[in-house]
């Protein structure tokens, strides 16, 4: 019975262990420099209609390295990421705000 039990042990251990520990960014990739997200650079976007068109714009313009739309009510991961722009949109699809993170 031991061996069965160390078997359920060791993958819920790594689980828990995933859960309770914090990530360290990631280096950006040599000679590219950094990604990190300036959302004063992509402010232009508020008001509009988000699509994908405007989403590579603000992205580019921000500096940062991905984007995404965020809609009332979607579920979307917490963690935070410096190289990452929002737009928050609301209920008629118009960007309501844009954020790093």
């Amino acid at each position: 019975m031991k061996p069965l039990a160390h078997l359920f042990a060791a993958p819920l251990l790594l689980i828990i262990t995933a859960c309770t520990g914090t990530l360290a960014p990631a280096p950006a990739p040599s000679g590219q420099g950094g990604n990190e997200c300036k959302a004063a650079d992509a402010q232009f976007a508020v008001g509009q209609s988000a699509d994908a068109a405007l989403l590579e714009q603000a992205r580019q313009r921000s500096g940062s390295r991905i984007a995404r739309i965020l809609r009332p009510g979607q579920m979307v991961t917490m963690e935070y990421s410096a190289e990452r722009l929002n737009l928050d949109v609301d209920a008629s699809g118009k960007v309501a705000s844009v954020r790093c993170g």
